[in-house]
């Protein structure tokens, strides 16, 4: 008894991503070069391909521009594909009404080929010529669908010689959004999927793509590609033979990836970017003449063509087998894995030069916007890093930031080792695994170093733009400087070290016992007050019973300090009766002298009348702030950018600078630091 197919089931169970949209087009012009083979033989030159993309009437939904000053392309309902091979002959058409048929599977056919038109499209009609035995044109027509399956045409039409037109039509929505849709992307993609064909000796027929108003052949997008230089070589790989066919292509294609196309059945399968995985091979590379060309390659195999999957978008073989597996059958990372060896051997001059040039590319980055490496280059070189000479800096910061912590790893790991032989008897070569451990110790502190004098010299750039006006003349608000120094409505409890930038105004900012920023009284922890006033920052420090920091007749006194900073709107000149901000520091320093103040941790400060306090007040110099500053009897600073003074009915140092003075003194400061990482100090 006979097995029975259903048309219909086996085109259900057919396979075709929508990635692959185009790919029962391309099926169909590989069918029409085989048939002029068939017909030509090695004169295939005489061949003629063309393939005619078919739009709707009207412009539809498909508003994707063609170009630029043209109006929107119309939508692809279907493709047409006509030859002058030899036709369907009798033979051609009994292996057509046979699914699954292997009349053509000596040239890698799986029979599957019209299933993915039906895949894609809702209908197929065929107009075909051939010469019978005795030479006479004989024609065929029929049509193909999933419902009809294969219908006869009695009497063809428009039929004058050798040779078929296969009509795609009905181009079906999910297939059709995702295709290529101009005639340059759709040439493009013919030209790469048969281009085993182009480049097989003999060459290939002249295949021409068009619609309306558009024609490209092929041919001319291979000159146009400007390959110079062909490589073949044949690889063995666990026993299987390979072949693999390298080009430089030198025009300027869009895409200038570098790419592995994995062929079978003189098609290709599959193709991947191999961007990264050869060192140096990244983009376009340059010949001994200086002159860029991006590198692709093809590779063909018979192994390839027993393994790939009936519907020709994957292959059946796994990535990668187990070591202890007996399976001798090359995977899918021992073939790259063999195939980028060569590559890295064929390219060996172009990607020496662009290893050298992602070299320079580092050190440049490290130098002037990355120097917390520079300490670690050199064992970051060790690690054989490549880089790719064009990578963004964001991108090149992930890279260095992952290669930091490899090492970073490895040394933890080297530095369990080394003092667990400590605790015995030392071995052999001990002192100089130490001493190199300890260096390594020592470039990470460097590193650790570098890293803050960097993000300091950067946090004053950032100061220094927020303090000049925008085009339109305006200034940053208080809030944005307020917040670049310590988080707002945060107290020093709620934040890490690395949150506060108040070393910018006094370096002994940074050692406080408790500091609040922008809180109400009623708020702050330390202080018994109901008031709802907030001083922009508000710090104490207690000064212990034992510590040396301050003395006097030879007695060292619990002394607590204070210190209030207020900011002020940039060229803001409001400094008005009730808005003083000489005053408001002054406020807030008499309240925290009234309140019964704590430490951060809960104690009691030791009692004293007069705390120190210190106010400092960053606002420009306009009219208003500077007539205060004399009224509070003020003294101008040498440079004329600053006020200073002690006001003694308060007992507290009041210095008023405006934000220029602001980032010059912090620059001053760290100057040091800056020249010795080669950073700008200005």
């Amino acid at each position: 008894m006979a097995l029975r197919t259903s048309l219909a089931g086996r085109v259900q169970n057919t396979t075709l991503p929508k990635t692959h949209a185009l790919l029962p087009l391309l099926e169909a012009v590989v069918n029409g070069i085989q048939a002029i083979d068939a017909r030509y033989g090695d004169d295939v030159g005489r061949g003629l391909l063309r393939v005619r993309i078919e739009r709707a009437p009207q412009e539809a939904l498909d508003l994707s521009p063609s170009g630029p000053g043209r109006m929107p392309l119309k939508p692809i309902v279907g493709f047409s594909v006509e030859d002058n091979g030899v036709g369907f002959t009798p033979e051609n058409m009994a292996s057509f009404e046979t699914l699954d048929s292997d009349f053509k599977s000596g040239l890698g056919c799986r029979g599957v080929g019209r299933l993915l038109w039906l895949k894609a499209f809702d209908r197929v009609e065929v107009r075909s010529g051939y010469r019978d035995d005795a030479g006479m044109l004989q024609r065929r027509q029929f049509r193909f669908s999933v419902t009809r399956e294969v219908e006869q045409v009695s009497r063809p039409e428009g039929i004058v010689g050798a040779g078929s037109m296969v009509s795609l039509t009905g181009f079906k929505q999910p297939y059709q959004q995702s295709a290529a849709k101009t005639v340059e992307a759709i040439s493009r993609e013919v030209f790469e999927h048969c281009i085993w064909y182009f480049l097989r000796p003999g060459g290939a027929p002249d295949v021409i793509v068009s619609d309306d108003d558009e024609s490209i052949s092929l041919r001319e997008l291979l000159d146009d590609s400007g390959y110079s230089e062909t490589t073949r070589v044949t690889l063995e790989i666990k026993g299987e033979k390979f072949d693999l066919l390298g080009l430089r292509l030198k025009s300027s294609a869009r895409n200038s990836s570098p790419r592995l196309h994995w062929c079978a059945a003189n098609r290709v399968v599959k193709d991947e970017s191999i961007a990264g995985k050869v060192p140096g091979l990244y983009g376009r590379l340059k010949d001994e003449t200086s002159t860029e060309f991006t590198y692709v390659c093809y590779l063909s195999s018979k192994f390839l063509d027993d393994h790939v999957r009936s519907d020709r978008t994957e292959f059946d073989l796994p990535e990668r087998v187990p070591g202890d597996t007996l399976i001798d059958e090359p995977s899918l990372d021992d073939i790259k894995k063999g195939v980028f060896a060569e590559i890295a051997r064929s390219l060996a001059e172009p990607l020496a030069a662009a290893q050298q040039a992602g070299l320079e590319r580092m050190h440049q980055y490290v130098s002037t916007k990355a120097p917390k490496y520079r300490p670690l280059i050199k064992r970051i070189e060790s690690l054989g890093i490549t880089i790719d000479p064009s990578i963004k800096d964001q991108d090149l910061e992930i890279e260095l930031h992952r290669c930091s912590q490899k090492i970073e790893a490895d040394v933890l790991a080297e530095g369990q080792a080394v003092f667990a032989e400590s605790a015995g008897d030392k071995p052999e070569g001990y002192d100089e695994r130490l001493a190199k451990y300890l260096e390594t110790v020592k470039d990470f502190n460097q590193s650790d170093l570098a890293n803050y004098v960097f993000r300091r010299r950067t946090t004053l750039d950032i100061l220094d733009k927020l303090i000049q006006s925008d085009s339109g003349g305006k200034y940053a608000r208080e809030d944005s400087i307020h917040e670049l120094l310590f988080p707002m409505r945060k107290e020093s409890t709620e934040v890490g070290d690395d949150a506060s930038n108040l070393w910018i105004l006094d370096e002994r900012l940074v050692f406080h016992d408790y500091l609040a920023s922008d809180k109400a009284f009623k708020s702050i922890a330390i202080a018994d007050d109901d008031s709802m006033k907030r001083p922009d920052v508000l710090t104490t420090r207690v000064i212990e019973p034992d510590s040396p920091v301050l003395t006097a007749e030879g007695k060292k006194l619990p002394l607590q300090s204070i210190v209030v900073v207020e900011l002020k709107r940039p060229m803001r000149d409001d400094a008005t009766e009730g808005k003083n901000p000489i005053e408001q520091c002054l406020d807030y320093v008499a309240r925290v002298r009234a309140g019964v103040a704590k430490t951060a941790t809960g104690r009691l400060i030791p009692a004293a009348d007069d705390p120190p306090a210190f106010c400092y007040i960053v606002a420009d110099l306009t009219p208003t702030m500077a007539s205060r500053c004399k009224l509070s009897g003020l003294t101008m600073t040498h440079d004329g950018m600053g006020y200073f003074g002690f006001i003694e009915p308060y007992k507290a140092y009041v210095e008023v600078m405006s934000f220029d003075r602001l980032v010059n003194a912090a620059t001053e400061r760290n100057r040091a630091f800056f020249d010795k990482l080669g950073l700008p100090s200005s």
